[in-house]
């Protein structure tokens, strides 16, 4: 399938890879450019409709709010790692 890249950066992804991915308004795309110039694009969220049922976990332990900031500062650490590798192995 073919895209056009618009005189300010824009692709409209084609409906069937949409459709295929899950990938709605909202959405959010990670680009990364491959070694041999190939261009590979991961879905990292989905619309609103998929947070349906996210806090509400019968029988789940309840978690603290120190408990929930140390989870936070987790996945922000991590992502920054991840950012930082990006940026170094280029």
């Amino acid at each position: 399938m073919h895209a056009t890249v618009t005189d300010k950066g824009q692709v409209t992804v084609p409906k069937e890879i949409r459709q295929r991915t899950g990938i709605r308004p909202g959405s959010r795309l990670d680009f990364e450019v491959m070694e041999d110039g190939s261009l590979r694009v991961q879905v990292l969220s989905q619309g609103a409709d998929k947070l349906f049922g996210l806090l509400h976990r019968p029988g789940a332990a309840t978690r603290s709010i120190e408990e929930m900031d140390e989870g936070i500062a987790a996945a922000a650490g991590e992502r920054n790692r991840r950012a930082s590798n990006k940026r170094t192995s280029k």
